[in-house]
């Protein structure tokens, strides 16, 4: 710690402005992508949003193009917590440097390492500090000369080289389970959609077609209501704030709405007692239980699969399959396969939502107890390495999240290896 000196990022760094792309230029199509604040993960880290990327095709100055490895930060708070958030770009000639981000350009590379600093950025003082004098009500933004201001303290080069290398392994680990488990999850939409949407199951050749309510559907298939398919399809609640004693303490997992990923859920944000689960409208779901969204944009109709005893709060349903008819896996694929369905019900000014009754009156498509028997054979073991690789991500981010601070204010001495 005593090679460790105190200084202002402005000592290591400065902060180049983005270029203000005209609208009109926005597209659908195009040959580069104009980054915004959405393009940052809160905890730091890049977001690719294929699906809703800023396509530009109008002129574009060659000093605004970024390069692989480039390091930004966001400087407006598109949504909560991403002031201040740093991203690495992943590849060259693609993303535009949009206005609303800044460049990080090195002083002195004798001096700073840039993945170093990338970290610096992510972590919970810098980012209060950027947070504490940016500017705006509804929507704050900083600048490049109070990011300038933001204090740090910062080890000699080889010791942040040696830091950043630690945290980038836990992050690599990080990312390679994500790309298997993107892959996992293409390969189980992909099966359920050839199977009992594009209805070419195996056996289904030459099965006739007959008319429902939904289309024509393959002979001997249903089309039923949800209601139909589940045992069980309860709203959640929330015990009263005001009683200390249904929250102090608490070990039942609670979930709010905005913690379904589309994943499984293996610890809630908060807790709650088991006073306050008995005096309150909350109620109990096993392990297996799918939790649905029913309110809040963009979160109705995200799901989320509890993998112990737990609890929801009244914006989510718990549903469970009547197992008679279908698995709680094929359950899973069709209500994400309603999502669309149910986001296009969704009513509220304020706060879109649907109703229970809304989503137990939606029509499925019902194939013969058998076929989902032979879907679960495929299925069921890709949920099962989804839930490991989920679980292990978990456990590596809440690792790495321990070391961060520490490693950052030097309570964690690295020692170099005699050679």
């Amino acid at each position: 710690m005593a090679a460790w000196r105190d200084c202002k990022l402005d000592d290591l760094l400065q902060i180049k402005h983005g270029f203000a792309f005209l609208g009109e230029h926005f597209g659908n199509a195009g040959t580069h992508v104009v980054l915004t604040p959405g393009n940052f993960l809160e905890e730091g880290g890049f977001k690719e949003k294929s699906d809703k990327a800023k396509w530009y095709s109008g002129p574009i100055p060659a000093d605004y193009v970024l390069n692989e490895g480039d390091l930004i930060v966001a400087m407006t708070e598109q949504a909560e917590g991403l002031l201040g958030s740093s991203a690495l770009i992943p590849r060259s000639g693609v993303y535009l440097h949009n206005q609303r981000l800044g460049l990080v350009q090195i002083r002195d590379e004798k001096k700073a390492d840039k993945h170093f600093l990338y970290y610096v950025f992510n972590s919970k003082p810098v980012r209060q500090q950027i947070r504490a004098s940016a500017s705006g009500t509804k929507i704050r933004h900083t600048a490049p000369s109070r990011i300038a201001d933001v204090k740090v303290r910062v080890p000699p080069l080889p010791e942040q080289r040696r830091i950043a290398g630690i945290l980038t392994a836990y992050d690599e680990l990080i990312e390679n389970n994500q790309r298997r488990i993107r892959i996992l999850e293409t390969m189980a939409r992909a099966l359920y959609r050839e199977w009992f949407v594009h209805f070419r199951a195996p056996g289904l050749e030459s099965n006739p077609r007959i008319d429902s309510a939904l289309g024509p559907i393959p002979k001997g298939w249903e089309v039923k209501k949800l209601a139909e398919l589940c045992i069980r399809m309860e709203s959640g609640g929330t015990p009263r704030r005001s009683k200390s004693e249904y929250w102090d303490g608490g070990d039942i997992d609670w979930y709010k709405t905005g913690e379904l990923w589309d994943g499984f859920l293996f610890e809630s944000q908060e807790k709650m007692t088991a006073l306050g689960q008995r005096e309150s409208t909350a109620r109990l779901f096993e392990p297996g239980t799918i939790l649905m969204a029913i309110y809040g944009s963009p979160t109705v109709g995200r799901l989320g699969i509890v993998t112990r005893q737990a609890s929801c709060n009244q914006a989510a349903l718990g549903l469970v399959a009547n197992p008679t008819i279908i698995s709680q896996t094929f359950l899973y694929f069709v209500l994400f396969s309603l999502r669309d369905h149910f986001n296009g019900l969704a009513q509220g000014a304020a706060q879109q939502n649907i109703s229970k009754e809304k989503v137990a009156n939606a029509l499925a498509v019902v194939p013969p107890r058998k076929l989902v028997s032979d879907f679960d054979r495929v299925a069921v073991p890709i949920f099962d390495q989804l839930q490991t690789l989920q679980r292990q991500t978990q456990n590596l981010r809440r690792t790495r999240d321990l070391l961060l601070p520490r490693l950052l204010s030097g309570q964690v001495e690295l020692h170099t290896k005699a050679v």
